[in-house]
Parts: C-alpha cells; sequence; structure tokens
C-alpha cells in the first residue's frame, strides 16, 4: 500500500514538474487586447485598491496599488529593516522582543483586514509570523507595526492570522503540535502521540485595537493548516483544516498522507466563552511576549507574561467536532453568507463543500461516526453539500465574488477555476505562470466582498522575467473578474515570497484619519528636542545622550567633541519639519545597526559605539533638499584617558585663523 502510494505521489510530482516546465499552450494569447487599459494609472492618479502582500521569507508586509501592481510601500514587521532602522533604533527594538530574547526575523505568510459586521473596515492589517509564533497588528492610520504578541504552547503559527466578523478574536493554529510549554518538552521524538498537542489560540481585539489573549484550546497533536470564521448564520463557529492526522514524526510527505480524509475541525467559540465564565478554564504557566508601540511617547515597550487560560477539548467535548475533508487539505474557506465551508485537500481530485445548517443538524441528531482523540467525528455524507468533480490538480485556496461564484487555485494545473457554489458546477478556467498558491480577491472572505479583480500569488516564474540567476523573481497575476470569464490583464513582481494576500478599496484606507506627519506639540518622546536653542549632549558616567534636531538642511548640534573611546553615544533625533513628506536621515560612519529615518515631528534614537579614535561624520541619508549633501556634521573621539570635555555647537566651530 505505501509503495504504492509513493509511486502515485512521484507521479504527481512528475506531471507537475513537467507541466510547471513548459510553457503553455497559448499564453501568448492569454492576455486580452484590453489588458493595458484595465491595468493603466496614469501618472499623478490613484489606485482603486491597496493590495497588502505577505513577505514570506523577508518578514514583511508589502502595499502594492491595484490594478497598476506599483509597490507603494514595504512594512517592517517581524524583520530587521536597515532602511527605516526598524529594529534597530533603541524606540523599535522591543518590537522584535520574545520570550526567546530578540529575535530579528521571520517568515510572514498571512494577512487580514480588520471587519466591522463582516466588511473590510480599513482600521488594522494583522500579519502572522510563522517561525517564531506571533500575531502582529498594522494601524493602516500610519502604515506602521502597532502590536505584535507571542502565542505560547505553538510552534509554526501558520493557521493564522484570522479573524471573527467584528474583529471579535484574532485566531491562529498551530502548524506543529508540540509538548505544551508547562510540562517537561524531553521526551522522545517518537512519543508525538502520547506527547504532542496542537493548540488553538483565541486571541481578543478590544475596542482600539490592543490585542490580548482570551484562551486557547488544546486540541489533538495534528498539523492545523489554513482557518477562517464563520459569517452570518455560522457566526460564532471557526473552521481549521487539519492534516496529519495519522500523526506522524517522519517522512510527513509520505507518512502523514496515508488517509483518504484528514478533517476539517469546526469550533464552537461562542461556547467555549460559555465554558470559561463557567469557570472550565485552568490558568496554566508559560512564558509570552507582549511588545506596544506608544504613538504619544513614539517607543515601544515589551511586556512577558507568565500565564494563559486553556479549555480541553477532549474534556468539554462540544466545543469541537471534526469533519472528513478529502485528502491533506490546506485551504479552509467560507463564503459570504456563512452557509458554505470549502475544504481544499491537496492530493484530492475534488473540491468538497459543506453546508453550515446540515453540520448543525447532524450535531443535533448525533450524526457521528465515532470520536478522534475524544472529539466527535461528524459523517461526511452528513455535513457534505456537495463536491466540486474534476475542477484541476492540487487544489488550495478559495474566494468568493459576493455573486454566487467560487475561486480556487489550483498549484499542480496552474490554474484558477471559477465555479458556482451552489450547483457545484465549474463555469471557467485560467491558467497562471506558475503553480499558483494563494489569490486574492478584494474582501474575499468577508460577507461583502468588492470583486472586479482576482490577484493569483504564483510560485514560480520561470520565462515570465528577466532572469537573474538561480533565484527567480517571485511574482503575481491580475485577472479582470468582472464579466463571466476571467481575463489576465497584469503580471507583476513581488517581495519575495508571497503567500496570502488581502485587499480593499484605497478610498476606505486614505481617508480613514491617515497620519501625514507627527505634530512637534504633541511629541511625547521623553528626549524629544522641539527646537534648535534645546540641542545639548549631556555626560552621565560612560553614557553620552545627544539631544539633536534635523531641518532642511543640518543638524543642530552639528560639530561634537568629547566622546572617548569606551563611550556609548545615543543620537536622539528630532525631525523639526512639519510638512509632509519630509522625512530626514541620520547615520554616522562605523555604526554597526542602521541609519534613522525620522518622520516631521517624530523622535529617533540611535545607539553608537566607537571602536577607534578619530574624527567621525554624519549625515543625513534621505534626500531631503537641494543642499542635501551639505546636511553633515562631525563627531570628534579621544582615547579613553583625553581630558578633552564635552563641547557642542552649530555654525562657531569655525577653522581657527592662519596667521
Amino acid at each position: 500500500m505505501k509503495n504504492k502510494f509513493v509511486k502515485v505521489l512521484f507521479a504527481v510530482v512528475l506531471g507537475s514538474a513537467l507541466f510547471t516546465s513548459c510553457k503553455p499552450k497559448n499564453s501568448g494569447d492569454a492576455v486580452s487586447g484590453d489588458a493595458a487599459q484595465k491595468a493603466y494609472v496614469a501618472p499623478g492618479k490613484y489606485d482603486e485598491f491597496y493590495n497588502f502582500v505577505s513577505g514570506g521569507f523577508s518578514g514583511q508586509v508589502s502595499a502594492y496599488g491595484l490594478p497598476s501592481g506599483r509597490l507603494l510601500r514595504v512594512i517592517p514587521v517581524f524583520s530587521v529593516d536597515p532602511q527605516s532602522g526598524y529594529g534597530y533604533s533603541e524606540e523599535t527594538k522591543p518590537m522584535l522582543n520574545t520570550s526567546q530574547g530578540f529575535v530579528p526575523w521571520d517568515d510572514q505568510h498571512h494577512t487580514e483586514l480588520s471587519q466591522t459586521n463582516g466588511e473590510v473596515d480599513g482600521r488594522w492589517l494583522f500579519a502572522n509570523a510563522n517561525n517564531t509564533p506571533r500575531i502582529a497588528r498594522l494601524d493602516l492610520k500610519t502604515f506602521r507595526t502597532a502590536e505584535i504578541i507571542e502565542l505560547p504552547n505553538s510552534a509554526g503559527n501558520h493557521s493564522s492570522p484570522f479573524i471573527t466578523e467584528n474583529t471579535e478574536y484574532v485566531v491562529a493554529g498551530t502548524r506543529f503540535s508540540v509538548p505544551p510549554d508547562n510540562v517537561n518538552g524531553d521526551v522522545p521524538i517518537n512519543t508525538y502521540k502520547q506527547n504532542f498537542k496542537g493548540y488553538l489560540s483565541f486571541v481578543k481585539v478590544a475596542k482600539e485595537g490592543e490585542m490580548d489573549i482570551a484562551f486557547q484550546i488544546e486540541a489533538p497533536g495534528v498539523n492545523f493548516d489554513l482557518s477562517h470564521a464563520g459569517k452570518g448564520k455560522s457566526h460564532g463557529w471557526f473552521f481549521f483544516s487539519c492534516y496529519n492526522t495519522e500523526q506522524a514524526n517522519t517522512l510527513l510527505e509520505v507518512n502523514a498522507s496515508q488517509k483518504d480524509k484528514d478533517f476539517i475541525m469546526a469550533v464552537n467559540w461562542k461556547k467555549a466563552e460559555e465554558y470559561i465564565k463557567a469557570g472550565k478554564g485552568k490558568k496554566v504557566a508559560t512564558r509570552y511576549a507582549h511588545n506596544t508601540w506608544d504613538e504619544k511617547t513614539q517607543t515601544a515597550k515589551s511586556e512577558i507574561k507568565t500565564e494563559v487560560l486553556v479549555l480541553s477539548a477532549k474534556e468539554l467535548k462540544d466545543i469541537c467536532y471534526m469533519i472528513p475533508c478529502p485528502k491533506s487539505p490546506h485551504g479552509c474557506d467560507v463564503d459570504p453568507t456563512g452557509e458554505y465551508i470549502v475544504g481544499s485537500g491537496k492530493l484530492a481530485a475534488l473540491i468538497p463543500v459543506f453546508s453550515f445548517d446540515k453540520m448543525q443538524n447532524a450535531i443535533k441528531n448525533k450524526q457521528f461516526e465515532g470520536e478522534y482523540d475524544g472529539i466527535p467525528v461528524i459523517k461526511y455524507e452528513a455535513a457534505l453539500h456537495g463536491e466540486v468533480q474534476k475542477p484541476g490538480l492540487g487544489p488550495l485556496h478559495t474566494e468568493f465574488d459576493g455573486k454566487g461564484n467560487a475561486y480556487t487555485t489550483f498549484f499542480v494545473s496552474s490554474e484558477v477555476v471559477k465555479w458556482d457554489i451552489k450547483s457545484l458546477k465549474v463555469l471557467d478556467r485560467v491558467a497562471t505562470y506558475y503553480s499558483v498558491g494563494h489569490l486574492c480577491i478584494p474582501g474575499g472572505d468577508s460577507k461583502k466582498p468588492f470583486g472586479k479583480y482576482l490577484i493569483a500569488y504564483n510560485k514560480i516564474t520561470k520565462d515570465r522575467y528577466l532572469p537573474t540567476g538561480p533565484e527567480l523573481a517571485q511574482s503575481a497575476q491580475i485577472f479582470d473578474i468582472s464579466g463571466d470569464k476571467m481575463k489576465l490583464i497584469l503580471d507583476f513582481p513581488t517581495i519575495g515570497e508571497p503567500h496570502y494576500a488581502q485587499a480593499a478599496p484605497a478610498d476606505l484606507i486614505r481617508n480613514n484619519g491617515q497620519l501625514k506627519f507627527y505634530k512637534l506639540e504633541e511629541n511625547n518622546h521623553p528626549f524629544a528636542t522641539k527646537g534648535e536653542k534645546e540641542a545639548k549632549v549631556v555626560r552621565n558616567g560612560k553614557r553620552i545622550d545627544v539631544y539633536m534636531t534635523s531641518i532642511r538642511s543640518h543638524f543642530s548640534p552639528d560639530n561634537i567633541e568629547g566622546v572617548k573611546l569606551g563611550d556609548e553615544v545615543y543620537f536622539h533625533v528630532t525631525n523639526l519639519e512639519q510638512d509632509w513628506d519630509v522625512p530626514h536621515g541620520f547615520a554616522i560612519k562605523g555604526a554597526d545597526n542602521a541609519e534613522l529615518l525620522i518622520m516631521p515631528g517624530e523622535t529617533a534614537t540611535l545607539k553608537w559605539t566607537p571602536k577607534k579614535t578619530g574624527i567621525f561624520p554624519m549625515y543625513c541619508t534621505d534626500f531631503c533638499s537641494a543642499l542635501h549633501q551639505e546636511m553633515q556634521g562631525y563627531v570628534r573621539v579621544s582615547p579613553a584617558n583625553s581630558n578633552t570635555p564635552i563641547s557642542f555647537s552649530l555654525g562657531t566651530n569655525l577653522p581657527a585663523a592662519t596667521k
């Protein structure tokens, strides 16, 4: 049996390789004649949509315009960013703190826009860290990371960060089941079935966006993949795809693909809330970091928390149910009405669609086929609405246009397929180039999709762009879905590797009170210098604080003497500009971290430890005016035993006259 499966798997993989190695037929005709017009955004004009794309192994989030595909901004989230100084400046370092210390990189897979009444509202964007499990909240008034919370009892935060329809919760499921934090995890790996557990984290989101872990559900030791919340009639439920129900711990491509069906786990989070009020939760010791950014002080702080509330799915049998789903499911998506739940089995040759009403009826009438690790398993046919037959090879993800249609990506056959949700009939299919993973329709996982465009995020480009050595460009493709047939209108490269993305109308976000610059009078940074007369240099032992200002086109002070070897110098630079889009940069020779990029009215701090004596130039790194090149200064570093006093100046420390 196992050898037969390996042969089938090999055939699928070989077929995929052959398919993606060859240019599809008629690819030259794939773009419609009016494609350029549909994707064109004239100079000085705005795009219709913001598209927030996961950065994958870059750890960041990228914002693109649609339909132009123009890159607007890379937003630092889980990785240090030399361009902005994120993770390097003293203010932002706490944002990357974890229970394991400072972590300067992560693998960012999915983005999710906040919603109100099931509709995208443009307030926040959530992002997940896959490697060191964390969830970030980005404030779309500033396009900055406002908060990051670590997830305890978890490993591989892939099933994340998906939200309930009023952003009550942002929810995460662990990819890698592991022993819980509060036990001795030093156990043999082959005791997986006895010692490994999967945890589902429900992170409460307050009115102003503040996050806190409300509770976790201890579930069986499987791999949780993608998830989505119920909406409308199914509000109060959450759905997770699960694979490795074989609970294998080695050679998973064979050992975790034995069963014809894995599961979608349906979680009644409203019932979980009732159990918590009834005192059924247990406080469990753990450690996780909660990092927050304060716009008033323009600094971050990190707090380590030490316990979390846990419910047991095995003990409380009416909060979780398993629905069989073929085979090794990846995507799990809920249509705009909340009635249909779509599972996407990577190794299945069909798409199963489940009915929420049928699932409720099956639970009521106890139409179960037993239990899985203490959790009731609903009979497949009892919850099934129907199956989309022969849709393609390697189904992964599904989104919706709000017109009764679903769109599913097929990784192996490199295509997007459009089908009718109720009749389950295939309506259209288009080739992608190549091996598409996620897709995005603006608002496509909400109650009110905006439709019009579909963006496919491809894993392979092959012949689509100029070659760049062994590593090729990451890419996306935009399709017009306003008509009956999908039409390819644009290819564009992306920051790699794009996974999931979300998009919303530009007007919804750019008119949300978006911050244009920081008002100096509201700058409460402890080292803010709100005018050149306040500029100074202060020694406290071996610590030197430089209270510095920047304005077109000089720093104040711009000459500093009396720094000695062994000193730690903190440059607190306040940008005095009160005009939109006039940032200033700051860098000094020999700095071993990064530059600063300081927005108008903002204060940022660079720590610098000189390694040798001499004269060290400092300068503005962001082209700010016609006299940008003149925006510079000098720091004199003397030996540790020097008697050179601290001194600083602006405009008066001119060369001595010669006789």
